[in-house]
């Protein structure tokens, strides 16, 4: 017999090899219903695997994350399933459950797959789950794997067996298909009831550029029609706001080839966006104690080999820069946090002087794959709000607490009240990815793991999703499609203080290390900027719009009534434009509404003599004529 331990602590006895679904059937039989997978001693497993050990269980639904990703996951080998039934020889690289859907990377040979194969991908994927077809695990031995792929001529299965040890094997079969995976997987086909395919395309083997581009079909399913019915009314709304369609109609941003990709370009309203919204920052980062400084765009080689980002990252960034000077190198700046450390360095420091807090808004380069690239999203060039903290270990608490603080202030200022704090820690069976002792990395992450619980906030930890040099925590925001987002970011480091040989002289007289906190509410301007767009689909608050108004005179008579209007409005600290062209005032109504500015006033003859504007509110309609004096007065009174 073995002890299955609930989450509620109760303790019931079972025979040995029971399966997670006969536990659940021993509760009820409508939870055994609707559970979709079991956590297994903290371990995801198959519902239908046999538990054969003491354990801990957690029984998941739909609404649970490991349930959906276990549903896309079998999905995937659906799909797969599905695709070699039509299309006979296919060859299959790796096929993952991802944020929403799964996607499997395919190689067709000859036969490109298009759009028109779509539906019967579909239809066959719908057909076959019919067939309620169980996901059947076996453990395999390291040369019957290879057998078996070399047999169906898969070299991309070849490949990925080359990495594995004997022991850790596994297949999972439904219907005629026979995958290569860990699982875990659905019970069996059954609950698959709606599928999609929502895109294809090309994808380098491994992400190796020089390795065979594959096609990816991208797709997504649910237990009912409904959900994928509510989905792609959810996609259908995100394309709309699109950052880059809108960044396009609201002339925020642009990219230019010749520029090159990826280096995203502020026209003059994104450039008064991103300003505001750095401005409300610095104002409030010195309140708070900060000191801002400015750093180069470029640091020596021996700067990254020293904080360790050319050992980590020096394969993945920009190639170096040479000059006429022998053996000189440079890099362009990938972090900011090596510059200020030198700037902590270059003079003697004091415990009376700590924290020692400085900020940057700091632009920094990284090559990104141009199949990575998105927008302002995901770019090569970007620019971190970045600071740095340096304190002694009893502040640590203190300093995080603090910018847990900041860091939610500004979220709710810019409207995002919906978040999650993720524990990113180091993952202890791959210590080699990092730098550091492991003394270090356990005060470190105690450190974020007390100050999150002390704070109140709503966590999930992942391991392995450290930085190199130290834990962090990160905010995941959800925006108003409730689309996840990670934004703000902040980090306990003991390592780079230990690498620059940072000290300070403490109240013993004797030298300390201080301990170095990284953060960035936005994280970067070009990411939050983009995800801003997208969360109020265009419409700025009133604070931040780059234009607040504009004035639309109903013809060329009144144009210089509405100058003058501009003018009286700009000395309230009012930001608008006058839309002089020669149009009709309907279509300049129109045509404005749709730039999404807050706020259109219309001047003719009787705003003329009157002094006054016809004021028209985006999403409201027409509010009626009030002198311009009142109308700056009920703006400011919104800001």
């Amino acid at each position: 017999m073995i002890n299955i331990t609930f989450p509620d602590g109760n303790v019931r006895q079972y025979a040995a090899g029971t399966t997670a679904l006969d536990v659940a059937k021993s509760i009820s039989e409508g939870l055994a219903r609707v559970i979709l997978a079991a956590g297994v001693n903290g371990e995801v497993r198959d519902l239908l695997r046999p538990i054969n050990e003491d354990a801990a269980i957690k029984f998941y639904k739909w609404e649970d994350a490991a349930a959906k990703t276990t549903f896309w996951h079998s999905s995937a080998h659906l799909l797969a399933e599905a695709l070699e039934a039509l299309f006979p020889g296919i060859k299959f690289g790796i096929g993952p459950p991802i944020e929403n859907g799964f996607y499997y990377d395919v190689d067709t040979g000859d036969r490109p797959l298009t759009a028109a194969d779509i539906p019967a991908i579909e239809q066959k994927m719908l057909e076959l789950a019919r067939n309620k077809s169980e996901y059947l695990r076996t453990e395999v031995s390291k040369a019957d794997a290879i057998k078996y792929f070399t047999e169906k001529g898969d070299e991309y299965k070849l490949e990925l067996i080359e990495g594995l040890e004997d022991g850790q094997i596994t297949f999972y079969q439904q219907g005629n298909f026979v995958d290569l995976c860990k699982g875990p997987h659905l019970p069996s086909t059954e609950p698959i009831k709606a599928v999609k395919i929502l895109n294809l395309a090309g994808a380098y083997w491994r992400g190796d550029e020089k390795r065979k581009q594959l096609t990816r079909v991208y797709a997504i399913t649910f237990p009912k029609q409904k959900e994928l019915d509510d989905y792609m009314h959810l996609l259908e709304e995100a394309k709309k706001r699109d950052h880059r369609k809108l960044g396009q109609e609201l002339e925020l941003f642009m990219f230019s080839e010749k520029v090159g990709q990826g280096l995203p370009i502020w026209l003059p309203k994104g450039a008064a966006l991103r300003n505001r919204l750095e401005e409300f920052l610095k104002k409030e980062q010195i309140k708070r104690g900060y000191t801002p400084v400015v750093t180069p765009h470029i640091g020596s080689k021996s700067l990254y080999v020293t904080s360790g980002h050319w050992e980590k990252y020096g394969e993945d960034s920009f190639q170096p820069i040479l000059t006429p000077a022998k053996d000189e190198i440079f890099l362009l700046k990938p972090m900011n946090c090596p510059h200020h450390c030198e700037i902590f360095g270059y003079r003697p420091r004091s415990y009376r002087e700590l924290p020692i807090r400085i900020a940057e808004f700091g632009t920094v380069y990284r090559y990104e794959q141009s199949g990575e690239l998105h927008g302002l999203t995901r770019v090569r060039g970007f620019t971190q709000d970045d600071a740095h903290i340096f304190c002694t270990e009893d502040q640590v608490k203190e300093e995080f607490l603090a910018v847990l603080d900041l860091t939610r202030f500004v979220l709710a200022k810019l409207g995002f009240d919906k978040f999650t704090a993720q524990i990113s820690l180091r993952d202890p069976e791959n210590k080699e990815k990092y730098v550091g002792t492991d003394e270090n990395w356990r005060k470190a992450e105690q450190a974020i793991i007390e100050a999150a619980s002390e704070a109140g906030l709503t966590t999930v930890t992942e391991l392995g999703e450290a930085a190199f040099y130290g834990p962090k925590l990160d905010f995941m925001v959800k925006d108003a499609l409730g689309r996840s987002w990670q934004l703000g970011t902040i980090q306990v480091d003991y390592n780079l203080p230990e690498r620059f040989n940072l000290t300070y002289v403490g109240a013993d007289n004797q030298e300390h290390r201080p301990v170095m906190i990284h953060r960035a509410p936005f994280g970067s301007m070009e990411r939050f900027t983009g995800v801003l767009i997208e969360h109020c689909a265009g419409k700025f608050p009133l604070w931040l719009t780059p234009e607040q108004f504009v004035i639309l005179p109903v013809s060329d008579k009144f144009v210089e009534y509405a100058f003058q209007v501009k003018q009286q409005l700009e000395t309230e600290d009012l930001r608008g434009t006058v839309d002089d062209r020669n149009e009709t005032i309907g279509r300049k109504i129109r045509d404005n509404e749709l730039k999404r500015i807050p706020f259109l006033l219309i001047v003719g003859e009787k705003e003329q003599e009157a002094g006054s504007v016809s004021v028209r509110k985006q999403g409201e309609g027409d509010q009626g004529a009030i002198s311009i004096g009142e109308f700056a007065a009920q703006v400011k009174s919104m800001l």
